[in-house]
């Protein structure tokens, strides 16, 4: 299986695989995605570039050839088809699950805002030059002016509300479902006209000038999309702009991975460019769609640096098995993005069209005539 992918077995390459435990081969044989994950968390394997290793495997999409078909997998689908895994009331599982984690874990991993979602690296040389590129872009893309009000659904620890309201002079009404992260917003946002409350996007009712959304409609699920877009329209101004900035996929699924489901972002899922579309018809225009997936890789290979770097700070709070499943979280993403199986998109859109083209893209993107 693993000969077409240049991954060798107890090989000399940085991306071979040293195995452990003989056991190995039947565990991940019947047990698939999770089981790989798992047995390199229980140190049954290693490999000196895990980025490289899952870059070759997924090049070569050897995560389709394989025949291994779980239990575990075989009931992800089934949830996904019965279930609304991110119905409101299960709304708040990611945030307790994944965010809530420890504020010391992404401190000592993420730049000094704490933006927990891809960078724009064009032309920036630091992690922290990179983050504050993207936040300026976007609310350059939206036309962000002093006094206006915006809506940040999934705001995270407040690094996009701090930005705008500082540099832009907008007022920031953000939620999120980690409680974590609204102490910590708060708090570094203070006294801004910055808001974070802990809440269901679904329970917004006010009207803004501008809506963004970062990194947290991978949380909203299939059967969701369409009230999540209605929930966006409904909070919109008429002459108003909404970004979002989501991870995608190139095929339409309606679970994710089991191993990530399972150990890192339960009950999320990637969207693909025909299920966004078909959530917003009817509601929006689209006036942007722009995809810069090669930076999620760097931004990932930033984060693990950082938190390699500095893991004997918090090393004391967590386990040796934490850190081995965070590494492979971590190196596992960046050899997806690099292998370009999964993509970051900004896309813009308003109720009811721009007249003439879009400024940011007219500015920064002029066509070609």
């Amino acid at each position: 299986m693993l000969g077409s992918s240049g991954v060798r077995i107890n090989g000399e390459k940085p991306w071979d695989m040293r195995i452990h435990n003989p056991d190995f081969y039947e565990r991940v044989l019947s047990g698939g995605s999770l089981a790989l994950g798992q047995s390199y968390m229980d140190g049954w394997w290693d490999c000196d570039a895990l980025d490289q290793f899952f870059e070759k495997i997924l090049e070569n999409r050897l995560d389709k050839k394989s025949k291994a078909a779980s239990l575990t997998l075989l009931w992800a689908v089934l949830k996904a088809k019965l279930l609304n895994a991110q119905s409101r009331s299960r709304a708040y599982i990611i945030g307790e699950r994944h965010y809530d984690t420890g504020n010391d874990l992404f401190s000592i991993m993420l730049d000094k805002g704490l933006n927990y979602s891809c960078a724009y690296w064009k032309e920036a040389e630091t992690l922290d030059a990179a983050q504050e590129a993207k936040l300026d872009m976007i609310c350059r893309k939206i036309g962000l002016k002093p006094g206006m009000t915006v809506l940040d659904i999934g705001c995270g620890w407040g690094g996009f509300a701090k930005f705008a309201a500082e540099k832009y002079g907008a007022g920031i009404y953000g939620v999120t479902v980690s409680r974590e992260q609204v102490a910590y917003a708060n708090s570094c946002c203070r006294p801004l006209d910055v808001t974070i409350e802990l809440k269901d996007y679904r329970e917004i009712r006010e009207k803004f000038d501008r809506v963004i959304s970062i990194g947290m409609f991978e949380h909203v699920g299939l059967k969701n999309y369409r009230t999540f877009m209605k929930v966006v329209h409904g909070c919109l101004k008429d002459n108003g702009l909404f970004l979002l900035h989501t991870i995608g996929g190139n095929t339409s699924v309606d679970s994710t991975d089991p191993w990530i489901d399972q150990y890192i972002f339960p009950n999320s899922m990637l969207p693909s460019s025909k299920q966004i579309a078909s959530a917003i018809e009817g509601l929006f225009v689209l006036e942007d769609w722009h995809n810069f997936g090669q930076y999620y890789d760097k931004t990932l290979m930033a984060w693990y640096d950082n938190f390699k770097k500095n893991w004997a700070r918090i090393k004391d709070n967590y386990d040796e098995r934490f850190y081995r499943m965070w590494t492979y979280y971590l190196l596992s993403c960046a050899g997806s993005f690099r292998s370009r199986r999964n993509q970051l998109w900004q896309i813009v859109f308003s109720k009811n069209g721009i007249r003439g083209t879009h400024p940011y893209r007219e500015r920064y993107f002029p066509s070609v005539h």
